[in-house]
């Protein structure tokens, strides 16, 4: 979520000495790379000119999964436009469901929420979920594939925090550094040649596997990382029992 975010930042931007950091860092435009990915609108556009609040994927043909955090109100749209213009795009219209659980714990913070529209959506392939269990075998290194539509850049200076959008697409890959009961833990360090997500990408998917490698089954969504967007993306799982608790009332699971 972008409001919220923003806050956390300027509490900590004095410490921050003058730099530049990319939202999908080390990565690029997504084209139709994934158009199952979409963006979640905002009802009125931000001062910027933009639109996007949150990222999510679609998950059947009436479901896009996103993160509770979003903060989604009753009716909600949401577009899969690569690059969305708000005068000539497409977008999806459903209504917003959060976990009744959602906290801010760290344990498990039940941050998951879906849209479902109320007309199915045609001509995209929904991604798949993990099967119970299934990210129990991922090893320290093993690639994922993040997709968002966060912000573009970050300049950091005297003043603050400026996070720049552009309501695009972008795709990045990055490598597991840890797995707890709940998270997933990537490096998104360009120095190793790791990319990753920012403001803005919350809610959107990192996908099993990196290039030749990469499946189409959402292993966890973004939820959280390191405020210059340079070194951990840290991402809710989605193959446990309390993530299924949740998404099982909405879609039929592996």
């Amino acid at each position: 979520m972008r409001n919220v975010l923003l806050t956390a930042v300027a509490a900590v931007s004095v410490l921050v000495l003058a730099v530049a950091a990319h939202a999908i860092t080390n990565g690029g435009p997504d084209g139709t790379g994934h158009p199952e990915v979409g963006a979640m609108l905002a009802p009125h556009a931000y001062s910027d000119g933009t639109w996007e609040v949150c990222t999510g994927t679609l998950i059947s043909p009436t479901v896009f999964l996103t993160a509770a955090h979003c903060e989604g109100d009753g009716q909600v749209s949401v577009t899969f436009d690569p690059s969305y213009n708000a005068e000539t795009g497409k977008t999806y219209t459903g209504k917003w469901h959060a976990d009744p659980a959602y906290n801010k714990s760290q344990s498990d913070p039940h941050d998951l929420a879906v849209i479902v529209f109320t007309q199915p959506v045609t001509g995209i392939t929904p991604a798949r979920l993990p099967k119970l269990g299934q990210l129990d075998s991922l090893k320290h290194g093993d690639g994922i594939t993040s997709v968002g539509y966060g912000a573009q850049s970050v300049t950091m200076g005297a003043g603050g925090a400026t996070f720049h959008y552009a309501d695009i697409r972008y795709v990045a890959t990055g490598s597991v550094n840890a797995l707890t009961s709940t998270w997933i833990r990537a490096s998104m360090n360009p120095s190793t040649g790791d990319g990753g997500t920012c403001y803005g990408d919350s809610g959107g998917p990192n996908f099993l596997g990196a290039g030749l490698t990469e499946t189409n089954i959402v292993a966890g969504t973004t939820i959280t990382g390191d405020f210059v967007c340079r070194a951990t993306n840290v991402d809710y799982r989605l193959d446990t029992a309390s993530a299924r608790g949740f998404l099982g009332q909405y879609v039929a699971l592996p």
